[in-house]
């Protein structure tokens, strides 16, 4: 009977900012289809919580390709984007310009 060798682990899900190349525990390979679209294999998936829908941040590196689960939605991310620019009362400075304009 053939003993099969152990594989170590994947990295857990839930470690923020961990993007160690799964390449280190086990060689994963993928096949770029005709529409240029890849399937992230099961293992990985499951190592990382990934479920359908989900977003993957593509982090382009030296001479590899990360894929990085988000840990924030996009709306998380634009929240307060525009604050301060329009000064402490977006209001008022709206109102300043149509006075400008009308002059």
């Amino acid at each position: 009977m053939a003993s099969a060798t152990p594989r170590r682990a994947l990295p857990r899900p839930g470690l923020t900012g961990f993007a160690l190349p799964l390449s280190v525990y086990q060689v994963l390979s993928v096949k770029v289809s005709t529409k240029h679209q890849i399937s992230v294999p099961s293992a990985a998936r499951r190592a990382f919580g990934i479920k359908a829908g989900d977003r993957l941040m593509v982090e382009i590196r030296d001479h590899e390709i990360a894929l990085v689960p988000r840990t924030e939605r996009a709306a998380d991310r634009l929240r307060a984007l525009g604050r301060g620019y329009y000064g402490d009362d977006p209001v008022a400075y709206v109102r300043a310009l149509r006075d400008e304009w009308e002059d």
